[in-house]
């Protein structure tokens, strides 16, 4: 039995510069590996400083035609877009699987909410129209969006969908010209999208890929004519693009990693709970950053914590739970699996060694769901993401000790309250120090046009990535205010 469909033979991947689909000269190329065979699917150039500069020139190029694009146009292109992204659900969802270890139906979630942004992109023609008021007799004030023009974004392997969808659609409608530059590891994904936008008719130079690693992050960075990035990876490096960016002027939001907090009280209800805190960290074999990392267990809640060890271990890795992402992936969880093992807590159940039936996958990256307890606050299975399918069980004795183990967490991207009772759920509500809260939800992400965002360690720069609060970093405020003549009844200001 086949979990997803695999390209037929690897896949070699160009950047896209001015319309064009280009292999840059004089680099190398990266092996593209799939998280459930562990071999090849694909070929990736990765790009130097010269080729970014020459995706950077033709971006350029194309900003003040897509500008001058009347807003209704250029949502007539996203539509485009978004039928022909809708047509290729099946195709983009399995190859989607296939680089970064997703199961194929949390592949096909991923680009379903990537056609929520683009909804949302495709509504600010009747939604964001600017705004004007006769301030004074004869004095008029005006605001309008003003695109920044070439605009880059840095994408993290583990949503090689969603993650891009995120920023192209919103960032385009409003008129920018925008650079992709996908993590080097799942690049196959961002080659459809482009091939995706060409065919919707997009103008040559408005949407760019760009492949590579470091070298290709940091001359996006450093390039002067790229005014915004939107980064998307580890706090680490989330740190220093904004670090770096913000030092040459740049407008930057960089999101980085998480510890979220799943807060179970004693009144939460048994099923319901069970099965969101199951597949909050076990989703995406836990590598996204609104995964649970940490329950907090407050007071006697073992016959709930007794339900998720058991729905859990139901599980099976390929079917039901994907693949860790490389090698090296897996040999950290497994070492941090062990960490917590010698410093006190309780492996009560163990994925270390699972794998699904069949010598296909015998060379895949798998790790079966795994659930610490016994867990202190201070151990590093409580404080580091471990980005995997691992929960932490922490024992607290009260919903205050509870929010006191959440609030001490540098970290601040989603939290959530398991409970019955409407005060517990509203204590959390306001208690906790994140950006995303859930109430009986796993996965607190927020629909469009309600946007995604964290706090701390979670979120470098301001506002967020989608929703009403992206439009912000996308564009600039242009104000106007108006007087054709002298006015003898006029106010002060007029």
């Amino acid at each position: 039995m086949s979990f997803v469909q695999l390209p037929e033979s690897p896949v070699s991947c160009r950047n896209l510069v001015g319309g064009e689909w280009l292999v840059p000269r004089d680099v190398p190329l990266a092996e593209v590996i799939s998280p459930y065979t562990g071999g090849i699917i694909g070929r990736v150039p990765m790009t130097s400083e010269a080729g970014v500069a020459q995706a950077v020139e033709a971006a350029r190029a194309a900003v003040p035609g897509w500008r001058a694009t009347p807003l209704r146009e250029r949502t007539t292109l996203m539509a485009r877009f978004r039928s022909l992204l809708e047509s290729q659900l099946d195709r983009l969802s399995h190859l989607a699987a296939s680089e970064a270890g997703k199961t194929v139906a949390e592949a096909r979630a991923g680009l379903l909410k990537g056609l929520e942004v683009c909804d949302f992109a495709l509504s600010l023609q009747n939604l964001d129209a600017g705004g004007a008021m006769e301030v004074s007799r004869g004095i008029t004030c005006e605001f309008r969006r003003e695109p920044l023009g070439v605009v880059a974004g840095i994408t993290p392997f583990n949503f090689p969908a969603m993650v891009p969808m995120w920023m192209i659609p919103i960032a385009l409608t409003v008129g920018n010209c925008f650079i992709l530059k996908p993590s080097e590891k799942v690049p196959l994904t961002a080659c459809a999208l482009g091939e995706l936008l060409v065919e919707a008719g997009l103008p040559r130079g408005v949407f760019s890929v760009v492949h590579g690693g470091r070298e290709a992050v940091e001359a996006l960075v450093a390039h002067p004519d790229v005014r915004a990035v939107a980064f998307v990876g580890s706090s680490a490096v989330a740190r220093r693009v904004y670090a770096e960016g913000s030092a040459r002027g740049k407008r930057v939001l960089a999101l980085g990693g998480a510890k979220n907090h799943l807060i179970v009280a004693p009144d939460a209800d048994e099923a319901l709970t069970s099965q969101a805190v199951v597949d909050s960290f076990t989703g995406c074999a836990g590598q996204r950053c609104m995964a649970a990392s940490v329950m907090l267990a407050v007071g006697n809640v073992d016959h709930i914590l007794e339900q998720v060890r058991e729905r859990a271990s139901r599980l099976e890795c390929g079917p039901g739970m994907g693949a860790i992402i490389d090698r090296a992936s897996l040999t950290r969880l497994e070492t941090a699996i062990a960490t917590a093992e010698k410093a006190g807590a309780r492996v009560v159940l163990d994925g270390r060694g699972k794998r699904p039936a069949g010598e296909s996958w015998a060379g895949g990256h798998w790790l079966g769901p795994t659930i610490l307890d016994g867990v202190r606050p201070d151990m590093e299975a409580a404080q580091r993401e471990l980005f995997g399918p691992v929960l932490s069980i922490v024992r607290v004795p009260t919903l205050s000790a509870a929010l006191e183990v959440e609030n001490a967490s540098p970290y601040g991207n989603a939290a959530s309250i398991f409970t019955t009772n409407g005060a517990v759920a509203q204590a959390v509500v306001e208690g906790a120090r994140v950006g995303m809260v859930g109430v009986n939800v796993g996965v607190p992400v927020p629909r469009e046009p309600f946007s995604f965002g964290g706090t701390g360690e979670s979120k470098f720069g301001h506002g967020d990535i989608t929703g009403v609060a992206s439009l912000g970093f996308w564009t600039d405020l242009k104000k106007v205010t108006r007087k054709w003549s002298t006015r003898t009844d006029g106010s002060w200001m007029s």
